[in-house]
């Protein structure tokens, strides 16, 4: 986001002028804007702000969440660089694992209790918005077992956003090296001979291996993928085919028959709605083009 810059056009005189980048007047105003539009934005239902902690632990958290694959979301503003908003967050993460109950009673209370009953506790999330982080900052992060991700805003004009991840960790593992090599080699020695299990173990390489920072939440109903919103969630196998949700612009899509269709109308597991089919590694190939553009647009 330091080195983006942005450029209005002017039709009228085949021109150009620079929309030159700032940081919010106050803290607040980052925080006001990120919980009025925090589903679009960060791919988190909003659930409260400034949510005290009691008298004991003293604290009150910027904003409490619910991400797309349930996970709580605890989201922390600073308007510039501030060293302290990392080690602030996870004494906040820290408080929230403490008092799951106080924290489902308020899911329950905003969202309904199917909701509440499905929190997913494995992962709890820590999101750091900020106008700025330091190398120390994103080594730190990658340092701990939680999952945090830090974004960095600025303010453009006065009607442009843009929002960067500059780090992601996930609590959890990725796939070993060696498992992906050996599935490499089968693809190509027989692309329509693979069972289920090289399939998913296929897609699952592919996924995470399209860019740094991609995290993988496992459900019972599904595996998401996720940069700072979910950008793939694929189900667990059928007899014949595998299925995966991607979130793409349809209308730039050619829905092949067989392949792709529509799910906006219908009900599926994950999120997204482009669903592709896959039935041999050779299907994982063509989807990579689909797999990379749900990607960039996470």
């Amino acid at each position: 986001m330091v080195g983006l810059k942005l450029f209005r056009t002017d039709t009228a005189k085949s021109g150009v002028t620079e929309v030159a980048p700032r940081l919010a007047v106050v803290e607040a105003d980052v925080q006001g804007f990120v919980e009025a539009h925090m589903e679009t934005l960060l791919g988190v239902r909003f659930l409260a702000s400034e949510y005290g902690t009691g008298p004991v632990h003293g604290g009150r958290i910027d904003s409490l969440g619910l991400d797309e694959n349930g996970s709580p979301v605890i989201v922390e503003y600073k308007r510039g660089v501030d060293a302290g908003v990392i080690n602030q967050g996870l004494f906040y993460l820290s408080w929230l694992v403490d008092h799951r109950a106080e924290f489902e009673r308020l899911v329950r209370d905003q969202l309904g209790s199917t909701v509440a009953s499905q929190v997913l506790w494995s992962g709890p999330r820590l999101i750091c918005v900020a106008g700025d982080f330091t190398r120390y900052d994103v080594h730190a992060v990658r340092e701990h077992r939680r999952s945090i991700d830090l974004v960095r805003y600025r303010f453009f004009g006065s009607d442009l956003v843009g929002l960067e991840t500059v780090a992601s960790v996930s609590g959890g593992t990725l796939a070993p090296r060696r498992a992906r090599r050996q599935t490499v080699v089968r693809a190509e020695a027989d692309p329509r001979g693979a069972s289920m299990a090289e399939l998913a173990h296929a897609v699952d390489e592919a996924l995470l291996g399209l860019g740094d920072g991609v995290n993988r939440i496992q459900r019972k109903q599904y595996r998401a993928y996720q940069r700072l919103r979910n950008f793939a969630c694929v189900c667990p196998p059928q007899r014949s085919k595998l299925l995966v949700y991607l979130k793409v612009d349809l209308k730039e899509v050619d829905l092949v028959p067989g392949f792709t269709r529509d799910v906006t109308r219908l009900g599926h597991h994950g999120t997204g709605d482009l669903e592709v089919q896959l039935r041999t590694l050779r299907d994982v190939e063509r989807a990579q083009d689909l797999f990379r553009a749900s990607y960039a647009a996470a």
